[in-house]
């Protein structure tokens, strides 16, 4: 998207069949539907909620299997606190980062340092999305947000503009 005006870069704007003025920016799993609620709107919130859920329950049964893993192998029980501890501590801040996520674009260079944290703390991640998909589709309050200040700042462009400047008159 071109900054200036949110109009995509490949399209000039005006150009016949392109919308004039921001465009909305898709969100994962939804695409515009998120604008007018449209398209299925509800059912792909719908999906999206179950297959998360579905998604963290899964994971959950993948680290019931390393827990038992770590019994079988009698690995101690200071180790087998550490790794339950590291889990669940992992998966709070992963929950707490995507959900602030949804509310306000994270910055690049945490994002990038977090990814190790994020990554052991999935089962958290999937869990925001879940939770934030029964609301709204996630981001959607985000990217509204910032759709309408898109739409707000370019009405105000377009309104000053009246005419054509070479036929004004030159006192």
């Amino acid at each position: 998207m071109s900054a200036e005006n949110g109009t995509p870069d490949d399209h000039p704007a005006g150009s016949p069949g392109t919308p004039v003025g921001p465009r909305p920016e898709p969100i994962r799993f939804f695409g515009t539907t998120w604008v007018d609620h449209d398209s299925g709107y509800a059912a792909r919130r719908v999906g999206v909620a179950v297959g998360a859920l579905a998604t963290a329950a899964a994971a959950c049964l993948v680290l019931r299997v390393a827990y038992q893993g770590l019994q079988i192998a009698e690995a101690g029980g200071f180790v087998t606190l550490l790794v339950v501890v590291m889990f669940a501590v992992c998966s709070a801040l992963a929950f707490g980062h995507t959900w602030e996520a949804f509310k306000r674009r994270p910055d690049p260079d945490r994002q990038r340092s977090l990814r190790g944290l994020l990554a052991v703390g999935f089962v958290g991640s999937l869990l925001a999305y879940f939770f934030r998909s029964l609301a709204e589709a996630p981001g959607e309050e985000l990217h509204r947000e910032e759709y309408e200040t898109a739409r707000t700042q370019y009405a105000k462009r377009t309104s000053r503009r009246s005419g054509n400047p070479k036929k004004r008159r030159r006192s």
